[in-house]
C-alpha cells in the first residue's frame, strides 16, 4: 500500500522539479524585439570621395531592449549594367565586409574610418547596408544609397569625440 502512494509523489517531485529548473529569469529566448540602429553618416545619396586619405567617416547609434551582440557593415555595388562607357584605366567594384563585436553593451554609440575606398575604385552607385544583431539572435538592418565618386568633397567636419 505504502508504494502505491510513493510513486505518484515521485512523478509530483520529479514534474515540479522540472518546472522550476527550466524557469529561468536570465533566458532571453522569449526576447523578440529587433535592435535599433540611427544610421547618421553616410546619409542617404553621399557621394564619398575615392582614394581620399582619410577613411569614411560613419556613425551610428545602436541599442537594444536586452543586449546587443555585434554590427556588420557591407557596401557593394549597385550598376545598372546598361552604361556604354567605360572608365579610364584599370578599375575594380569596391566592395566592404566586416563585423563588429558588441557583446556586453545595450546601447553603443559608433563612430569610426574604418571604410578607406582605394584609388582603383569604380565610380558609381553602391548600395551600405548596415546589420545589427541582438544577443537573442534578432536582426535589423539600414539600407543607404551611396555614390563612389571621384570628384566628391573629402572634408568631414566633425568632432573626433569618442
Amino acid at each position: 500500500m505504502k508504494t502505491k502512494f510513493y510513486i505518484p509523489m515521485i512523478c509530483l517531485l520529479a514534474v515540479c522539479s522540472f518546472t522550476f529548473l527550466s524557469c529561468d529569469s536570465d533566458d532571453d529566448s522569449n526576447d523578440t524585439t529587433k535592435p535599433l540602429i540611427d544610421l547618421l553618416e553616410p546619409e542617404e545619396g553621399q557621394e564619398l570621395k575615392i582614394g581620399a586619405e582619410t577613411g569614411v567617416h560613419f556613425e551610428m547609434d545602436l541599442s537594444d531592449d536586452v543586449m546587443l551582440k555585434s554590427y556588420k557593415i557591407e557596401i557593394h555595388n549597385n550598376f545598372d549594367h546598361h552604361s556604354h562607357s567605360r572608365a579610364v584605366g584599370e578599375t575594380v567594384a569596391f566592395s566592404f565586409n566586416k563585423t563588429y563585436d558588441l557583446t556586453g553593451q545595450k546601447t553603443a554609440h559608433v563612430h569610426h574610418h574604418d571604410i578607406i575606398i582605394p584609388a582603383n575604385a569604380t565610380p558609381g552607385d553602391y548600395h551600405l547596408m548596415v546589420y545589427c544583431t541582438d544577443a537573442a539572435g534578432n536582426e535589423t538592418y539600414v539600407a543607404r544609397n551611396i555614390v563612389l565618386s571621384l570628384t566628391a568633397d573629402d572634408d568631414h567636419d566633425h568632432d573626433h569625440e569618442e
